[in-house]
């Protein structure tokens, strides 16, 4: 669909028109939103995006998928996975993690990668949409162990605007890849700064 990124072949798709339309609808809905940048070859990866303040960024990130037909996962507590909601978290790309598993949800979502052909794990590194100091190491822990890259996503709310940035392979200090991940976020502004 025009104005919007190309999406490599080798990346897990949607195959639905039909949803390709109401994520552009709800991009349009949800304040004009568009989506820049180039979109990354990688089969799987974890896409961290931030900043993560309003609850409006869950629904943008779906739209954005939906419109870029791209099937892109998300973790949620197993609890939520119930009837009448759960068909559609699923259908959305909705993982339940039990926080009480025996691996933590760290070893549940590296065994998913490890068990898919392709998986493209959308996630917010800052755990929270409250004002936090230190971001949660998580995901980057699930990528260093499934061996995948961290991409990363913007949610610009000056210009209305969900941005791909670069992919950093993991290295072996979280401080040190969060401090390059980071210098892309601090171009981005928050729905609430105040909370970023």
């Amino acid at each position: 669909m025009s104005g919007l990124p190309a999406i490599p072949a080798t990346l897990p798709r949607r195959h639905s028109s039909l949803g390709q339309k109401l994520g552009l609808c709800l991009l349009k809905l949800l304040g004009g939103w568009t989506i820049t940048g180039s979109v990354p070859d990688y089969k799987k990866m974890v896409i961290a995006v931030a900043p993560h303040t309003s609850n409006q960024d869950f629904f943008v990130g779906i739209a954005a998928a939906l419109a870029l037909d791209l099937k892109i996962r998300f973790l949620g507590k197993h609890s939520i996975f119930v009837w009448p909601v759960k068909g559609l978290l699923t259908s959305l790309g909705g993982i339940a993690v039990d926080r009480s598993h025996p691996h933590g949800v760290v070893g549940q979502v590296v065994a998913e990668f490890q068990q898919s052909d392709s998986l493209l794990l959308g996630l917010s590194p800052e755990g929270s949409r409250k004002k936090v100091e230190q971001w949660r190491s998580g995901f980057w822990f699930i990528a260093k162990q499934a061996q995948v890259p961290i991409c990363v996503v913007g949610l610009d709310y000056s210009r209305n605007q969900l941005v791909f940035g670069p992919c950093i392979s993991v290295g072996e200090n979280f401080g040190d890849d969060l401090q390059r991940m980071r210098a892309f976020f601090q171009q981005m502004t928050a729905k609430y700064p105040e909370n970023a």
